[in-house]
């Protein structure tokens, strides 16, 4: 099995890290506009350096880490290679606002094309990669696809309708997440506690509260009542939450994100 990547920025390199711990660097080609950054990350990670047209005309599975706006100019550049394959191959695109058709019309053929939205943690192997598929891809392609990934966070394969809003939750969150964990590092340094501390305070415990929210049982709000002792300290802290109307502010930032996605897609 050979996996190409077609741009190593942030994003790609990070999931070309993830396929490399599952399938070996040996296995794993990487190109980019800036042959210096693909340079690095082939040194870093032990993959391979190569062209794009060589990556089009190898590899089994084939990522596009490119711009959306930088799109259309790469598959009409490897789309004369693709369409010379006697083998199959996959497409694998994580260019937001660019549908499953309309890559299918960008390059001209009909193939196998996966569509993924990967959040910021899956740098830390920790990601949610949001995936929506194209009629070609079976599902012993998916299982597969989801085994050389596991390394980098959780996969769900979603209708490609619902992928925008999914993102305004995965995508967006983590900078909603990093806004509250440095609010609450703010309140303690408000009290005395010194920056470093509070920091490490306001991400330990988020960590713990996630874990505790991963589980089959959990709820939201049953966790926040096991907190709330009656008449006591954090039901305290709830009020003021409510009074600053949080949830619903959590919820308007959440919908505008995915509004504006909308808007963008329509322009």
């Amino acid at each position: 099995m050979n996996i190409g990547f077609i741009g190593v920025g942030n994003m790609g390199s990070s999931l070309a890290l993830a396929v490399i711990k599952t399938e070996g660097g040996e296995n794993v080609r990487v190109c980019d506009a800036l042959p210096d950054r693909a340079s690095n990350v082939a040194r870093k990670y032990g993959a391979v350096c190569a062209s794009s047209d060589e990556i089009a005309s190898l590899c089994d599975f084939i990522f596009l880490g490119v711009k959306p706006q930088m799109m259309r100019g790469l598959l009409e550049e490897i789309g004369p290679v693709l369409k010379k394959r006697s083998t199959p191959f996959v497409l694998v695109s994580m260019a937001a606002g660019v549908s499953l058709e309309l890559i299918r019309q960008m390059c001209c053929l009909s193939c196998p094309i996966i569509r993924i939205m990967p959040n910021l943690p899956v740098s830390v192997g920790e990601g949610m990669i949001l995936c929506a598929t194209n009629g070609e891809v079976d599902e012993e392609t998916k299982e597969r696809f989801a085994y050389m990934m596991a390394q980098s966070g959780t996969l769900d394969f979603i209708d490609e309708k619902l992928i925008d809003a999914a993102s305004a939750v995965s995508g967006c969150g983590p900078a909603f997440v990093a806004m509250f964990v440095e609010a609450l590092a703010d309140g303690a340094v408000a009290c005395g506690i010194s920056r470093e501390k509070a920091l490490e305070y306001a991400v330990r415990t988020l960590l713990g509260s996630a874990v505790m929210l991963t589980r089959d049982d959990a709820v939201p709000s049953k966790l926040k009542d096991a907190v709330c002792s009656p008449a006591g300290s954090t039901i305290e802290g709830v009020i003021s939450l409510e009074k600053g109307a949080f949830r619903a502010s959590v919820i308007e930032a959440v919908r505008s994100a995915y509004n504006k996605t909308a808007k963008l897609k329509n322009q």
